[in-house]
């Protein structure tokens, strides 16, 4: 067997009586070599430069200093400054208009808009992040968004909203800046302070903040000195086989009995979430329109 190491001068001829050094013949063929074994039939030999990883975007522009990432933060936060802390919601960017899931989420965002009389904020991007914008631009509420350059759905090559004012969003190029604004937003230090997380239907992207989220509040390390409520919205059950990953996580002692139920309160439907943000905060709660009455989409 032969084997000829990446960076190594030499090279080894491997038998069952002897191991016997032989030399490369040139740094050129140093450079270019690659792990290669043979036993029986040869493998691929791959070169160095076939080794990088070939996911990386050829547009992305690597970081040259932490200064960036902070003059994003800063940003993030002073727009929240100017509009106010309020409703983060979370969910998928590719569920389209027409989709019972998208009705509902505008209905749900324009609602607890009016109940909680508070800004709406998302990743201002489409899918049920567009709806949820669109919800509380009907109750004539605040809206802010923190978008990302790179958004699953058909704004991925627009930094700009499509009709939200400039104002009222910022665009990041980092990922850790955009998770700290949008946790930002729903920081509870005043009584008077009305948030909320409410996580809808969606994918990794939703997942990956949901359990973010979840695990700050968890460590008590979300920087909220009054708790925030987190709303789960199960529309036709979508996260029931999530819950069920859970009671495994439970029954395996990965996480103890009730430790996950007790950090979210999962809904069915827009008035459960309604009633329960009504009874948090200790408001009236009345529903102005009923929620079977979901209006259809505009037609062109």
């Amino acid at each position: 067997m032969e084997v000829s190491m990446l960076g190594s001068s030499r090279s080894f001829l491997l038998s069952s009586k002897t191991l016997t050094p032989k030399p490369t013949s040139s740094l050129r063929e140093r450079g270019q070599s690659c792990l290669k074994m043979r036993v029986g039939n040869p493998i691929r030999t791959y070169s160095a430069r076939s080794l990088k990883c070939s996911s990386v975007s050829e547009d992305f522009v690597e970081r040259s200093s932490p200064l960036q990432v902070k003059k994003e933060l800063e940003t993030c936060f002073d727009l929240i400054h100017r509009l106010g802390r309020g409703i983060l919601y979370l969910g998928s960017a590719r569920i389209q208009p027409n989709h019972s899931h998208y009705l509902q989420s505008q209905e749900l965002s324009r609602e607890a808009a009016n109940l909680l009389d508070c800004t709406t904020w998302s990743g201002a991007g489409p899918g049920l992040m567009d709806a949820v914008t669109k919800g509380a631009l009907e109750a004539e509420k605040p809206v802010g968004g923190i978008k990302i350059e790179k958004e699953a759905g058909e704004w991925t090559a627009s930094k700009v909203h499509p009709y939200l004012p400039p104002q009222n969003y910022h665009t990041c190029r980092f990922f850790s800046a955009r998770k700290h604004g949008l946790v930002d937003a729903v920081v509870r230090n005043n009584v008077s302070d009305k948030t909320a997380v409410i996580a809808l239907p969606g994918g990794i992207g939703t997942l990956d903040e949901m359990f973010e989220i979840l695990a700050l509040i968890q460590l008590k390390r979300i920087g909220s000195v009054l708790p925030v409520p987190f709303i789960v919205m199960n529309y036709d059950s979508f996260y029931s086989k999530l819950f069920e990953f859970i009671e495994s996580c439970e029954d395996l002692g990965t996480v103890y009995k009730g430790e996950v139920s007790a950090l979210w309160k999962v809904c069915n439907s827009n008035s459960e979430a309604l009633t329960y943000l009504a009874e948090f905060y200790e408001l009236p709660y009345g529903s102005t329109k009923p929620e079977t009455e979901l209006r259809e989409p505009a037609c062109g």
